[in-house]
């Protein structure tokens, strides 16, 4: 499982030219899956999420996670993060997750993260042709893999 996290002052989803999601300050989430992620996957990487000391303290340090300054979440499902482009110019897709896998996993995460940070989380739709505007806040952009820990 991975997350393209990016810190914003607002984000967004249109579909069909309809805002079907939007936050104020805090993280939009890209979230790719793979067939292989599993529930250890989903708590590793909530967890992680939720305690990314990213946003800045009294003193301008990024010291304080989305739980202590109580920001908002935005999930997208984002099957291309885990696009192969070893070979040749046009990317792969063959490690991203089956909608059969995906989606359950998905919707998990989602749950489970609205647990850690003990409110309702926004979301795009899995497997929709989305829009999606953010106003990026630093900027600060982090990817985390949970196969690849660092």
């Amino acid at each position: 499982m991975k997350v393209v996290i990016q810190r914003v002052s607002k984000a967004s989803v249109t579909i069909d030219n309809k805002i079907v999601a939007s936050i104020s300050s805090g993280l939009l989430i890209l979230l790719g899956i793979v067939d292989e992620d599993t529930q250890e996957d989903i708590q590793w990487l909530t967890r992680k999420v939720a305690n990314l000391r990213i946003f800045e303290d009294d003193k301008g340090v990024m010291n304080r996670s989305l739980l202590d300054c109580d920001g908002d979440a935005l999930v997208v499902s984002q099957f291309t993060l885990h696009a192969s482009t070893k070979k040749g110019n046009r990317p792969s897709y063959i490690k991203a997750g089956k909608p059969d896998v995906a989606i359950p996993l998905y919707e998990t995460f989602v749950t489970q993260l609205e647990q850690s940070l003990g409110k309702k989380i926004q979301t795009g739709q899995f497997g929709a042709t989305m829009k999606v505007e953010l106003l990026n806040d630093g900027p600060v952009t982090i990817i985390i893999d949970s196969k690849n820990p660092e």
